[in-house]
């Protein structure tokens, strides 16, 4: 039973830094209904923004009051690359056929991935991150269980920002527009709302999230290097459409349960198809069986009829 637990912990960790990705996926897509693979790299982007951060100015303090700062330039970093893709690569696409703007978010992604490894001092290989006092150190003990402290963070962490979003998209004004406008753009733009401003707040969410998850991505794992926002972002968006693409409920369920399968695959799943190897493997035979017998993801997709 122990072991359960520990693996269900487990899950939920992986699965909270899933969610927190995946639901920048389907914000983006609920508003402009595009698959935003260059996502991952956003994510990628905040983890590097943290570690500049740190570097720059705090290099050699460990101390718990560094990490808010850095956080800011992760969301920094990570909010001025979602704009600029947004203004320069996608809104000139908004009205062309589907397949150009996802065909131009696989070009950001390598193009993203490439400057950072060929401009960020020593990003050629596994950078260290820093190990933040109290989030980072010794796991704890609880009944039996081990329970890393930067697992602790990765869980508040989307608690928190998952319920922010939440009370934004539905009691505030521009949430109400970003409502609006993901019913029927055209009508909220002659109802003298601003269409490309909400466009751009769904990204600047998005990238919120992502830079989050990318500095719980560097605490659990004490290293980043510029490859960590492929796998993820397919992993992100594997979760949004388990749950339910553009439904932001339905990504962080789709992100815990992707997550939780995993670590029971890895634990539990016995011979030559367990193992951390095949982790991968069992997460998309999951997706597929879902898609299979219920397209709609778990808690539905947000579809909406435009006329």
């Amino acid at each position: 039973m122990t072991d359960v637990l520990q693996q269900l912990v487990n899950g939920l960790t992986l699965g909270s830094l899933y969610a927190l990705i995946a639901v920048g996926y389907t914000v983006v897509y609920g508003i402009v209904q595009l698959i935003n693979f260059a996502h991952g790299e956003v994510f990628m982007i905040g983890a590097f923004g943290a570690l500049a951060t740190w570097s720059a100015l705090f290099q050699g303090t460990l101390a718990l009051w560094v990490l808010p700062i850095m956080m800011i330039g992760a969301i920094i970093a990570s909010v001025a690359v979602a704009v600029i893709m947004e203004r320069f690569a996608y809104r000139p696409l908004r009205n062309a056929p589907r397949l150009a703007p996802l065909i131009t978010a696989i070009g950001v992604s390598v193009f993203l991935q490439e400057a950072v490894r060929l401009f960020y001092p020593g990003a050629k290989s596994k950078l260290p991150f820093p190990p933040i006092d109290v989030v980072t150190g010794p796991a704890l003990q609880i009944g039996g269980l081990t329970i890393q402290r930067a697992a602790i963070f990765t869980v508040g962490a989307l608690v928190i920002c998952a319920a922010l979003l939440w009370y934004f998209v539905n009691r505030t004004k521009l949430g109400r527009g970003m409502q609006a406008v993901s019913q029927d753009p055209d009508t909220a733009r002659l109802m003298g709302i601003n269409v490309d401003r909400i466009i751009v707040v769904a990204f600047v969410l998005g990238a919120v999230l992502a830079a989050v998850a990318g500095v719980a991505q560097g605490l659990q794992n004490q290293n980043i290097d510029f490859r960590i926002g492929f796998l993820a972002g397919l992993k992100a968006f594997t979760a949004a459409v388990l749950g339910g693409i553009g439904n932001i409920q339905g990504a962080v369920l789709g992100g815990l349960v992707l997550g939780v399968v995993e670590a029971f695959a890895t634990q539990f799943i016995p011979g030559q198809f367990g193992g951390s190897a095949w982790k991968d493997v069992w997460a998309f035979v999951l997706l597929i069986v879902v898609l299979v017998f219920r397209p709609q993801g778990l808690l539905g997709a947000r579809v909406v009829d435009r006329a």
